[in-house]
């Protein structure tokens, strides 16, 4: 029996019953968390496109209000 406790040979459990994690897997760096920023990256780009929307309504808004003052 081997002595070695690296995450990829845990005491006990033998060889190959842990799936091998890469270097990133094991600082929780894994396809998930890639998952996660590009969710992240979508909710960031709506609300970016719903305050431009917002932002170009309002402006909208105070130019139809100016025009009516001025006539």
């Amino acid at each position: 029996m081997t002595d070695s406790k690296n995450i990829n040979n845990p005491v006990g459990q033998g060889g190959g019953q842990r799936k091998k994690l890469s270097r990133s897997e094991r600082q929780n760096n894994g396809p998930h968390r890639n998952q996660d920023r590009r969710v992240a990256a979508d909710q960031k780009a709506e609300l970016v496109r719903k305050m431009r929307e917002k932002a170009r309504a309002a402006e909208e808004a105070e130019q139809t209000s100016g025009d009516t003052a001025a006539g």
